[in-house]
């Protein structure tokens, strides 16, 4: 009978367990560049520490073909939710695509202005006739680039500017065919550990850079809110959990991220430079809030420098309903 009994309350815990499974809303997130980028450290440790599962989402990775791309599989529902960085709204609902970001990654600019302690630069002021290297010339490395420039008064004809990918900017400033480049903290790193010394400022100390971006259409907010809620929290989950002790959260992202295998002193650094200089709080922004007036002026200059043509409602570019 006892046997019997346990056999019953076994059986009735795994359709319980079957149960719970069932119920947990399937989501599909959509990265602009694969998804093992360190970049993306805290979308993995959120995945493979069970925060989606905690909040009751069945989250599932997908890689697309760059942020416009994301944008507008994100806008038309080929995707619940996807990254891309706080000004992509900007850029895309000018054009008709209604997406608008839900969390901010942090409350300083992603990007880095960054270039080789032999070359002779001090400071953006000294970009002049130089070759500086961006992502692509449709990407926020090159708009922010032009932030940076315009601060010391300088423009695009001013600068030698190559768009080369993310391998090319690694590759060819080890080489010394770049003096300097605009782009993300892990790009830094590798030029390092290949031997180079470099220099860098953030973006953001004279331009308002934003950080990496969740973005959400405006009918995945009205119609499924908790979903969006609980990736949100997730995620802020886990880039306080790197901010708070970034040599954990390296060895744990290392333990299941294959790519990185034997990389963990280089991945920790990497993370350290997310948690300084890019996951801080904002002035009157906590994590995951945007910022307004960062927004419109950032969109002021993005139309005064033609990279817009209409101006967008800011209200309508960013919700901070999901940030607790």
């Amino acid at each position: 009978m006892k046997t019997k009994f346990l056999n019953t309350f076994a059986a009735a815990a795994v359709v319980l367990s079957s149960g719970v499974a069932a119920f947990a809303e399937e989501v599909t997130y959509l990265f602009p560049a694969p998804d093992f980028l360190p970049a993306f450290a805290p979308f993995q440790l959120a995945l493979h520490n069970g925060y989606f599962d905690d909040n009751g989402l069945d989250v599932t990775f997908r890689v697309g073909r760059g942020g416009a791309d994301v944008a507008t599989q994100v806008a038309v529902g080929n995707a619940d939710l996807g990254g891309g960085i706080g000004d992509t709204p900007i850029i895309v609902r000018a054009n008709g695509l209604d997406i608008r970001g839900v969390a901010l990654l942090g409350g300083r600019g992603l990007t880095q202005l960054a270039w080789r302690a032999d070359s002779g630069i001090t400071g953006p002021e000294d970009l002049a006739g130089r070759t500086v290297g961006v992502l692509a010339f449709q990407d926020t490395t090159y708009y922010n680039l032009l932030g940076v420039l315009a601060s010391v008064g300088l423009s695009r004809d001013d600068v030698d500017i190559q768009a080369v990918g993310p391998g090319g900017i690694i590759q060819l400033s080890i080489a010394g065919d770049l003096d300097a480049f605009s782009g993300v903290p892990e790009w830094i790193a590798a030029v390092e550990g290949a031997g180079v010394e470099m220099e860098q400022m953030p973006v953001d100390t004279v331009f308002p850079a934003m950080a990496q971006a969740i973005i959400a259409s405006d009918e995945t907010i009205a119609e499924r809110p908790e979903v969006v809620q609980g990736f949100v929290s997730a995620v802020l989950h886990a880039v306080q959990d790197i901010v708070d002790d970034p040599a954990t959260a390296a060895a744990d992202y290392v333990s299941f991220m294959p790519q990185h295998e034997g990389q963990e002193a280089a991945i920790e650094a990497i993370m350290r430079s997310y948690a300084t200089l890019i996951y801080p709080e904002g002035e009157n922004q906590p994590l995951g809030a945007f910022d307004p007036a960062r927004i419109e002026a950032v969109q002021a200059f993005y139309l005064d420098s033609g990279i817009v043509q209409t101006a967008v409602p800011v209200e309508d570019l960013y919700t901070n309903e999901f940030i607790q």
